[in-house]
């Protein structure tokens, strides 16, 4: 297994994922091939998000692939915090194809992520989840996190909040 960034080399696997997602919101959203003329142009409006252009803060997109070339996860990594994400959103946002869910993926995605946190020199990490989703809390507290308190987001549901220690020291509730 190993993260890849998206190219053109993963357009047809990309949409393969995407279209196995179904009509669901994709998760993260980043991901999401919804509006966009072609992949060249996903591409180039992805490369401004992660750029931290408008409205975007500066974040970095991985694919998580298997040995048969085939993307089982996606993950987008935050680099710093605006409120909203404090509140709500988190550092890592991230999401396991539907047929490969409960194989593990979910927590080895995370792991790797985290990885790449260290590498980014992030030394709190903030993960979140809605209230609901009991297996993304678990994958989060079997990384090493540690719940803070909710916060509702904009749909007026309670989304769960933890912090992993990745540095040395410092308080949980830092904001990058």
């Amino acid at each position: 297994m190993r993260l890849v960034r998206p190219s053109e080399e993963w357009e047809r696997e990309h949409k393969a994922y995407v279209e196995e997602w179904g009509p669901d919101r994709m998760v993260p959203s980043s991901f999401s091939l919804a509006g966009f003329d072609s992949y060249d142009a996903y591409l180039v409006e992805l490369g401004k998000r992660e750029s931290g252009t408008g409205q975007w803060l500066p974040c970095t997109n991985y694919f998580l692939v298997n040995d048969r070339k085939r993307i089982v996860a996606m993950v987008d990594i935050r680099h710093e915090l605006n409120d909203h994400l404090y509140r709500v959103g988190g550092h890592i946002g991230y999401g396991v194809r539907p047929s490969e869910r409960k194989k593990g993926y979910a927590t080895l995605i995370l792991a790797m992520a985290l990885e790449k946190c260290k590498e980014l020199g992030i030394e709190k990490v903030l993960v979140t989840c809605d209230e609901d989703n009991i297996g993304s809390a678990k994958v989060i507290l079997a990384n090493g996190g540690i719940e803070d308190k909710p916060e509702l987001n904009t749909d007026e549901k309670v989304t769960r909040r933890f912090w992993i220690a990745l540095g040395n020291g410092g308080d949980n509730d830092a904001r990058s």
